[in-house]
């Protein structure tokens, strides 16, 4: 019965995740579970999927595999916000996601500043994501951070960004941790 209910769990998980795109390989794992969708009897079905599964399951609990869902997605790609990493195919890109909110979240991040530290005339802004970012010039007409101030973090053009804290207008910044 648990194994029939693993199936079903896979089965839908299955039906709710987009079809593959043909430009991307397919992981091996998810090809056994597709092909179990073929079999026609149901013993034979269901004896593809008790294999596929279990073969699944064991690949997760040694480490070779993780399923994450959305959020999971979402979450990481705000830590991860002004790196520049390698396009891995893991977390998407631009384009590559359904939803415009989150598009706009790859190029905006809205977050507060949990931490202020000057050092050397320069701010390092500290956010709830743990993210750390260097101002190098304050301009005087603006206010210092403080914590509890909302940010919001633009790129801009060749890997700048640029921060607006509390409305005010933006200044030049990096992420430095």
């Amino acid at each position: 019965m648990i194994r029939l209910i693993a199936a079903a769990g896979v089965l839908a998980a299955l039906a709710a995740a987009p079809a593959a795109a043909d430009d991307k390989p397919e992981s091996a794992y998810i090809k056994s579970l597709r092909d179990c969708q073929t079999k026609t009897d149901p013993a034979q079905r269901l004896a593809c999927y008790d294999s596929a599964v279990a073969a699944m399951v064991a690949a997760s609990n040694e480490g070779e595999v993780r399923v994450v869902d959305r959020e999971e997605v979402r979450q990481t790609r705000r830590k991860l916000f002004g790196f520049a990493l390698p396009d891995l195919g893991i977390f998407g890109s631009k384009g590559d996601t359904p939803d415009a909110e989150e598009e706009a979240e790859i190029t905006t991040l809205k977050t507060t500043i949990t931490g202020v530290r000057a050092v050397n005339g320069k701010y390092i802004v500290i956010t709830e994501e743990g993210a750390q970012w260097q101002i190098d010039e304050m301009p005087a007409r603006l206010m210092k951070p403080k914590v509890g101030q909302p940010l919001e973090i633009k790129a801009g053009a060749l890997g700048s960004y640029f921060l607006r804290i509390n409305g005010q207008g933006g200044v030049k910044g990096r992420r430095v941790q």
